[in-house]
């Protein structure tokens, strides 16, 4: 087996800095399916994307520990790669269902739903600093997203996300919990996450929030 894996970083801030690491299979298919967990658990991103068909832009999602139905920044990161490869979709298909997708400057964009998230338990927490200070989640919360307010009035928080149960320590931005925030407390939102990773979230009122991010790819290599 061999493959082209570019590897992205999803949620940049404005100087391409910091964000989340993917590593996406264009050629997805070229990976048989039974060997896709044993793939992602090697390559050890949070989040591997196999893309079975670029033409409709179907793909599929694997955390080291297990698949996903949806999940944020491979939604954001596959769709931008996708364009910048020659090969723009209007939409993905994942297993969830389909997510619409499109660029407004050099933010990339996806809608999706809240109900599509795998169980998160949301903690807000007094300030920033303590979320700042945690060494990691509280025993027993194996999918713990811990925030705080920075600024109330513009819709500014600080968040962290323990994701044991996804098989990730700690994840540095997570876009299935940015939009189960934001479907939550009804508002958009800036979300400063992990490291230095920023993260853009709109409430649309109808059911889904849009979800958008800055993407930068950091190389693309050969793989098995």
């Amino acid at each position: 087996m061999s493959a082209t894996l570019h590897v992205l970083r999803v949620f940049v801030d404005a100087d391409g800095a910091f964000g989340n690491p993917l590593g996406v299979f264009v050629e997805g298919g070229a990976i048989d399916p039974d060997d896709r967990q044993r793939v992602a658990a090697e390559l050890g991103f949070s989040e591997t994307v196999f893309v079975e068909d670029a033409s409709t832009g179907r793909i599929r999602i694997h955390t080291p520990g297990r698949e996903l139905a949806f999940a944020g920044h491979p939604s954001v990161g596959t769709a931008w790669l996708l364009a910048d490869v020659g090969r723009t979709v209007d939409e993905l298909r994942l297993v969830a269902g389909q997510v619409p997708t499109w660029t407004e400057d050099d933010v990339r964009w996806v809608r999706a739903r809240p109900e599509w998230i795998h169980p998160i338990t949301l903690a807000e927490l007094p300030s920033p600093a303590d979320v700042e200070a945690l060494g990691g989640p509280p025993p027993d919360e194996p999918s713990w997203y811990a925030w705080a307010w920075v600024d109330r009035s513009a819709g500014v928080i600080r968040s962290r996300y323990f994701a044991g149960l996804v098989g990730i320590a700690e994840d540095e931005a997570t876009g299935a919990a940015a939009v189960l925030i934001t479907s939550r407390l009804g508002r958009d939102l800036e979300i400063l996450q992990g490291r230095g990773s920023r993260l853009s979230t709109r409430f649309t009122g109808d059911g889904s929030v849009e979800l958008g991010g800055r993407v930068v790819l950091d190389t693309t290599r050969s793989y098995g």
